[in-house]
């Protein structure tokens, strides 16, 4: 492929870190690969990104983004294909997604030119950090944050843009056991829930602290106005199997435009037999389809772990227990689907795949 990464300057670590890492037992987030991609942004428009080796950068505390939330990132994947070369999943998309959540934040955008360039020119560098294990995968943060220095409520006139990536390995994680929260509000219609930014996340650890502590993993969120309505899960996107078909919350602006969500979404409108219902959910209907029987799957997506099975939703301090998803039930078989396309083991007939020659 032509390579995008030619006027992008490339320092090398002299100190790898990648010799500490246990690749056959890595924790999420824990080991940050050596180098990050950095550009700034100044009187109106980007400069040239530049590779460097991981380390503390030179601010103030009075940094913008730390007074007013001007901070937005991404999360996606790249993957050791079978032949070695890797394949960054979905980088359009997940670009979509990133200006959304910039624009929404008054921050600027990034060109496709520099989102591609700047990916393969940090996958390129760190190429050893991606794992090859089964089911193991690089994890990609992208992150902008306003970083002029002053304390006055304004929008930023100058910005960072970071590349950083960490080895992950399997989603491992237990099923989850969700509350549906009736009492406070992760957003609202009309706010920044389908953004990716910064606040959307502190904002919910109050109410998910509280969840954990009564014993679940998560909060299942419902609408601000009537909590009728499920929007979605913490770090998920949620769907159901329900009457033999795929359902999930529309979306609206308080609800995360998942790349997973979309990529299963995809996959399940090409089985014949299977529909697929983007519409609004009630918390009503997920309880009649438990005791109905007809509710007989129910699951998070999301970039970490792809499809997360759901074993409990508390409603109104009811467990309801979610059927066991065996090896043909619908999750487990769109996972494998979208595991084998990533490695290369299937086609790609989306153009999803952005392969990175090794």
């Amino acid at each position: 492929m032509t390579t995008l990464t030619s006027s992008i300057a490339i320092e090398k670590t002299k100190h790898s870190r990648i010799n500490e890492v246990d690749f056959n037992n890595l924790e999420f987030g824990k080991h940050i690969a050596d180098h990050m991609l950095v550009a700034e942004y100044d009187k109106g428009r980007w400069g040239a990104p530049a590779v460097m080796p991981f380390g503390e950068m030179r601010m103030t505390p009075a940094i913008l983004s730390l007074h007013y939330g001007q901070a937005v990132f991404e999360g996606m994947k790249a993957f050791r294909m079978k032949n070695g070369d890797i394949n960054i999943f979905r980088p359009h998309k997940h670009l979509s997604r990133f200006n959304k959540s910039l624009e929404r934040m008054c921050m600027p955008t990034i060109s496709e030119e520099m989102w591609l360039s700047s990916l393969q020119a940090i996958i390129e560098t760190d190429q050893q950090w991606v794992p090859d294990g089964e089911g193991s995968s690089l994890y990609i943060r992208p992150l902008v944050f306003a970083s002029e220095s002053r304390l006055g409520v304004k929008v930023s006139d100058q910005y960072k843009f970071v590349i950083m990536t960490c080895p992950v390995g399997p989603y491992q994680a237990k099923p989850y056991r969700l509350k549906v929260e009736s009492h406070f509000v992760r957003t609202a219609e009309g706010g920044t829930g389908f953004a990716k930014c910064a606040g959307n996340y502190g904002g919910a650890f109050y109410p998910t602290q509280i969840a954990r502590e009564e014993g679940f993993d998560q909060v299942l969120w419902t609408d601000s106005k009537e909590h009728k309505y499920i929007d979605e899960v913490g770090m998920m996107n949620v769907m159901f199997v329900l009457n033999g078909n795929l359902v999930t919350p529309q979306l609206n602006t308080a609800i995360l435009d998942g790349v997973t969500r979309d990529s299963i979404l995809t996959l399940a409108k090409e089985i014949p037999t299977f529909k697929v219902e983007e519409r609004r959910v009630t918390v009503e209907e997920i309880e009649q389809g438990f005791a109905k029987g007809t509710l007989t799957e129910a699951f998070g997506a999301g970039t970490a772990a792809v499809v997360a099975p759901i074993a409990v939703i508390n409603i109104n301090g009811k467990d309801l227990q979610i059927p066991t998803a065996g090896p043909t039930s619908f999750q487990q078989q769109v996972k494998k689907k979208l595991h084998n396309l990533r490695m290369g083991l299937e086609p790609d007939p989306y153009g999803w795949n952005f392969i990175v020659k090794i």
